[in-house]
């Protein structure tokens, strides 16, 4: 016998499993991942892409690759064999550290439930999120998200 047949026949386990939180007047429902579902997630949200990486990558060097000659020591600029390191910073995870961020952002947002029916949010991209929130309202928006699939003992305590 299944745990969820104990509750009855009306019991729906995705219903009882979304809980929502209001935002700037909107409320946003949120569907809460299983323990293995969120381990995915975040597994999923650690893997870097290459490609991707290398893109941001030179993005954030172009400038000083293109004023190599100019670029010294003393202003904090060295160069490596396969990084740029300002002010002893790896520009490389500066690179890997926006890639992951935008991947949790991606993963977290996803688990809003949408309103319109059918629509479904693994369809959505990054470059998505980044047209609809700036980026202020992306870190609002993963925090109330987090606080929600996982609440801390402070808002617990609270309740």
């Amino acid at each position: 016998m299944k745990l969820e047949k104990a509750f009855g026949k009306k019991f729906d386990k995705d219903t009882v499993r979304i809980k929502t939180f209001d935002y700037n007047g909107h409320t946003f429902k949120v569907k809460i991942p299983l323990t293995k579902e969120y381990e995915s997630i975040l597994e999923t949200a650690n893997k870097v892409d290459d490609e991707q990486l290398e893109k941001y990558y030179t993005e954030l060097t172009k400038d000083f690759v293109e004023n190599k000659e100019k670029m010294t020591k003393e202003m904090g600029v060295v160069f490596t064999d396969n990084d740029v390191l300002v002010n002893e910073k790896s520009m490389r995870e500066a690179a890997r550290n926006k890639l992951l961020t935008e991947n949790r952002i991606l993963a977290l947002v996803r688990l809003l439930v949408p309103e319109e029916q059918g629509f479904d949010m693994q369809t959505v991209t990054y470059e998505m999120v980044e047209e609809l929130f700036p980026f202020s309202v992306q870190l609002e928006l993963i925090d109330l998200i987090s606080n929600t699939i996982t609440p801390t003992y402070k808002e617990q305590k609270g309740k």
